[in-house]
């Protein structure tokens, strides 16, 4: 084991990793540019489509975590619950705590088949990031500028446009809009006093006016709200590069499903209905916080293989040429040669390096470090 940890962690490894993800997503991306006539003549077979094509992007980060680093996520529900997962249309609430929480979101969504269809509400600039933004943009994926005047109707029509959406997907919602960090935290309780609702301890105040126009929209479309809050054992601190390096972290979920019905529909009301959640999300944290486990039963959901089978595939196809192709520079004596390669490889080890920063909470959104945001 001590041999396998350190080869997770050379730097061959990962720009073999990076490679594959690289190239193999810019790939995808091609092919995904050319289904753009298909939806001229079958907007459903080209979602279809699409959805096959983002899976071959997103499981390979699943893969990194399930596989490559051995992460193990464990998940509490009720067992009453559990036999709808995968099998509705749901809108997923996760708290947003550290660099790999959408991660640990992905990877729930791949053990309940709805991947390749899952959904998010992302920032606008996250649209011009190759790959991973432009697989989103395919998958019609909702980005929003943070300027509510004009998400309003941008935002409304993106979901509507989920309505008929031919495969079952999750929606997931980071409703705090940014990771924790004690400056943040700070900042948004003073807005919760000075708003007269109650302090939370584990979260930032929730923005309720995404939430209530996901609601609005995909009532009747949606089956529940799947109140999901992640937390870590032992107090660990997991990211991106120490998915990377093979680290295993030990991920706890805690998952309610509220049918959506039980909602208010009055915008209000549904804003107070919100910060009732995040009450009771606060207590779980810190039930968890004091007895090392979330409440109720832990149900079993075994890795899938088809993000492993995934990465296999694009690495044997990829990995192959690229072997090739090395070999007949090194016996061409070429340094001009060798000294290119060498240097776009680490050009892709870099990118994909620098789209892992943008993960990291110190490096992130300033989004909710102003007070005049909340």
């Amino acid at each position: 084991m001590g041999l396998l940890k350190l080869l997770k962690s050379q730097f061959l490894c990962h720009l073999i990793i990076c490679y594959v993800f690289l190239v193999s997503g810019l790939i995808v991306n091609l092919l995904q540019i050319c289904t753009s006539p298909l939806w001229l003549v079958s907007k459903q077979l080209a979602r279809r489509v699409n959805i096959r094509l983002g899976y071959c992007i997103s499981s390979q980060m699943v893969a990194a975590l399930d596989w490559w680093s051995g992460t193990e996520c464990t998940l509490y529900t009720d067992p009453k619950s559990y036999p709808l997962y995968g099998k509705e249309n749901a809108i997923v609430v996760l708290n947003h705590c550290c660099d790999i929480d959408f991660l640990c979101g992905w990877t729930f969504c791949d053990r309940f088949g709805v991947l390749g269809s899952s959904k998010v509400l992302a920032k606008k600039e996250l649209s011009y990031v190759p790959v991973i933004g432009w697989m989103w943009y395919f998958l019609e994926i909702v980005f929003c500028k943070r300027k509510w005047e004009e998400d309003r109707r941008t935002v409304a029509q993106s979901l509507q446009n989920l309505r008929d959406y031919p495969e079952n997907f999750w929606f997931l919602l980071f409703c705090e809009g940014t990771r924790f960090t004690p400056k943040k935290h700070q900042i948004s309780m003073h807005v919760a006093e000075s708003k007269g609702l109650p302090k939370l301890k584990y979260h930032l105040l929730p923005r309720t006016k995404g939430f209530g126009i996901t609601v609005q929209n995909l009532r009747g479309a949606a089956a529940a709200v799947y109140d999901s809050t992640l937390n870590f054992r032992n107090n660990e601190v997991p990211t991106m590069l120490g998915i990377l390096n093979g680290k295993k972290y030990h991920a706890d979920l805690y998952v309610r499903r509220i049918p959506l019905e039980l909602i208010p529909e009055d915008e209000v009301e549904c804003a107070s209905w919100l910060h009732k959640l995040y009450q009771e999300k606060d207590s779980f944290q810190e039930h968890y916080t004091q007895t090392g486990r979330f409440p109720g039963p832990i149900v079993s959901t075994p890795r899938r293989p088809w993000a492993l089978i995934n990465w296999l595939f694009w690495a044997c196809l990829l990995l192959y040429p690229l072997g090739l192709l090395l070999a007949e520079l090194i016996s061409s004596g070429s340094m001009m040669s060798i000294i290119a390669s060498v240097a776009l490889c680490s050009s892709a080890s870099l990118a994909v390096r620098w789209m892992i920063g943008q993960t990291e909470i110190d490096r992130g959104s300033n989004y909710g470090s102003n007070s005049s945001e909340q």
